[in-house]
């Protein structure tokens, strides 16, 4: 199935619930549109959201209202129903927003483009943390709710981990060569981020890699999108999409094509019936996730990451590189049932870069 969305994409997002998925183009346009098996999808709105384009979009408020940020440096929500204006957050960033992702039912974390992270409290319309942790853009955040930290990688090389609990940095990777671009939690903690060699960090022990992926150059990972603990769904620059397994690292297979042009983005319908995919082409494509998989051992898995808490005592890198700039606000995500920290883990990070 594909939309041809006119302009060029830079995020995409399904509803969390119903048959919905939309796309920020470069614009400032966000569009909606309702789709279905075996049938033309239907465009429901088209909502002029920023004066600059629209690079981040996420749905909040169980799929309500759909949240964008833009380089006019503003964060805008829209009621999906009407598409009328529930609240803009004018200068809710000093440089142009580049990510947005969900945390909780009521919370949202932004990136922007000189490496600062907030998160928003979507009930009290207001910032609630604020991290100038990086020098260069946010590419991409993931959250580990059980211990209550926000994983951010950037353009500058770094991979960092915010403790939303305490409000602090908890500690800074050393600089990769590359641009950070992805990152995806896995494999019981093992965090991947994806680049030209794709790599994997130890959880707890976030200075330096434990393991490198070399066999998906040359060409570099630009979407990582988590299937289960043991494999992960790759888009790359020269458009391929591929299914990864993971400890044992190895390409399982390519599972679709997209275009020739890099795959931006990657996401699952809310039934994980479709992935969805941007790239370049101008188009958004809904692929049969199970036509994709069939021959590749498909047995999906929705168990988090986060979610396991095995005692393995290893140590935590609480020491971390002095930020260039300061780091201020109040903490606002609720550490209820907080029962495991960071040391009771066995987790791995995966994450992509770009040379």
């Amino acid at each position: 199935m594909e939309i041809d969305l006119g302009k060029l994409p830079f995020d995409l997002d399904f509803h969390p619930s119903d048959n919905l998925v939309a796309a920020g183009l470069i614009t400032g346009q966000f569009l909606l549109y309702r789709y279905a098996a075996e049938s033309t999808p239907q465009r429901l709105l088209e909502v002029n959201a920023h004066t600059e384009s629209c690079r981040a979009l996420r749905f909040v408020n169980e799929g309500r209202a759909v949240v964008t940020g833009s380089p006019d440096c503003s964060i805008l929500a829209t009621d999906i129903e009407t598409g009328t204006t529930v609240v803009r957050l004018e200068n809710s960033h000093e440089a142009a927003v580049n990510r947005i992702v969900n945390l909780t039912e009521s919370t949202i974390a932004s990136g922007d483009d000189e490496g600062c992270i907030k998160v928003w409290d979507t009930r009290q319309r207001s910032c609630c943390n604020s991290f100038d942790v990086h020098e260069e853009y946010i590419s991409d955040m993931t959250f580990a709710s059980d211990s209550m930290k926000l994983i951010g990688t950037s353009g500058d090389g770094t991979l960092s981990v915010c403790n939303l609990r305490s409000n602090k940095v908890q500690t800074r990777s050393e600089f990769s060569e590359d641009e950070l671009l992805s990152v995806v939690i896995m494999k019981k903690g093992y965090m991947w981020n994806a680049d030209w060699n794709s790599m994997l960090y130890s959880w707890g022990f976030f200075k330096d890699c434990s393991d490198r992926f070399v066999d998906l150059s040359p060409n570099s990972v630009d979407a990582l999108l988590k299937l289960d603990e043991d494999r992960v769904i790759t888009g790359s620059e020269n458009g391929i999409i591929s299914l990864i397994g993971i400890l044992p690292n190895r390409i399982i297979q390519p599972i679709a094509e997209h275009s020739e042009y890099p795959v931006e983005r990657l996401a699952f319908s809310h039934n994980r019936k479709f992935l969805g995919s941007i790239s370049h082409d101008q188009t958004l494509k809904l692929w049969d996730l199970e036509d994709l998989l069939q021959g590749s051992g498909n047995t999906m898995s929705n168990h988090s990451a986060v979610s396991d808490s095995d005692s393995d005592g290893m140590d935590v890198d609480d020491s971390i590189p002095k930020p260039s700039k300061g780091i201020s606000g109040v903490s606002c995500i609720s550490d209820h049932n907080f029962f495991s920290t960071i040391i009771s883990w066995g987790l791995w990070l995966l994450l992509g870069n770009a040379a």
